[in-house]
């Protein structure tokens, strides 16, 4: 996963940072924008995609996370932010899907 992220020419900040509303799977840095990447498993693509399991309840916890990580860290207290997703599947393929939702 990293040497996808390093690749995409992102660059590691933390990894399973925990705050009250949930825990970060990755946070990453592309120039200066923090790129928060939640990562989803699926043993089975029998009821879709690991990508389609982030709902809009993920969603939010995942973007109150972010605030808490945020306001944790000053340097990135006004920094754009970005969500992406990165399914996996059983056979360990990657499906990354940039911007995959909004802060609301």
């Amino acid at each position: 996963m990293l040497v996808r992220a390093k690749q995409r020419g992102l660059k590691l900040v933390a990894q399973n940072f925990h705050t009250r509303y949930g825990e970060l799977d990755l946070v990453l840095r592309d120039g200066q924008t923090l790129v928060i990447v939640e990562v989803r498993y699926r043993a089975r693509d029998d009821f879709g995609e690991a990508a389609a399991t982030v709902t809009q309840a993920k969603q939010r916890r995942i973007v109150a996370a972010t605030k808490g990580y945020m306001a944790a860290h000053n340097q990135w207290r006004d920094a754009p932010v970005r969500f992406d997703v990165v399914g996996v599947n059983a056979a360990g393929e990657l499906n990354w899907i940039e911007q995959a939702f909004l802060a609301e």
